[in-house]
């Protein structure tokens, strides 16, 4: 029995060993829920966060979204009513324009700031927030890596599984055969 525990521990250790080595690695795709790439970053009189869902297009559709969020780095005053944000993206991989949209108040709060750009390609951009007001003019920079949104249309989910509702369905079939009382066989 010490023998087989004593195996199994450099086996177990090097399983844990590969784990945090992949565990660690850096991935760069993004298919999900918006997330930070600025996180309360004190700026002037502001405490930025930006928050991005980087889609990639082929059909010329902005689907870059920002969200700036916008707060008085003292947390004592509020932020005034003609406060806004700007977001410009410039592709870092290669050369193009930089696109630039001014973040408009999401239902009327001038702390939540949104802007929708067009990243025609995968790949990393940066990323120039302009936050101008009352309380004085502040930029904030970061980087975004754009992916393509991996979220298949409802004809192809449709089509994907296809295969395995037609194998349960003969797999069904079969079984519903084998239940069946057989006749006997008259020579």
């Amino acid at each position: 029995m010490a023998g087989w525990m004593t195996r199994l521990r450099p086996r177990g250790m090097l399983l844990a060993l590969a784990w945090l080595t992949c565990a660690g690695s850096v991935v760069r795709a993004h298919n999900g829920p918006p997330f930070p790439i600025v996180s309360n970053q004190v700026a002037g009189a502001y405490s930025i966060s930006i928050w991005t869902d980087p889609d990639t297009t082929d059909d010329g559709r902005p689907a870059g979204q920002f969200w700036v969020v916008v707060d008085p780095a003292d947390g004592t005053r509020q932020i005034p009513a003609e406060t806004r944000a700007s977001v410009a993206i410039r592709p870092l991989d290669r050369q193009g324009p930089t696109l630039s949209a001014r973040a408009e108040p999401v239902n009327g709060a001038v702390g939540r700031q949104f802007a929708v750009l067009l990243m025609d390609h995968e790949g990393p951009y940066s990323v120039h927030v302009a936050v101008d007001g009352e309380l004085g003019r502040v930029d904030v920079d970061s980087k975004v890596d754009a992916t393509y949104d991996l979220r298949p249309a409802r004809g192809l989910i449709a089509l994907y599984l296809f295969p395995f509702i037609a194998v349960g369905a003969l797999w069904a079939k079969v079984l519903l055969r084998r239940r069946r009382p057989r006749s006997p066989r008259v020579p």
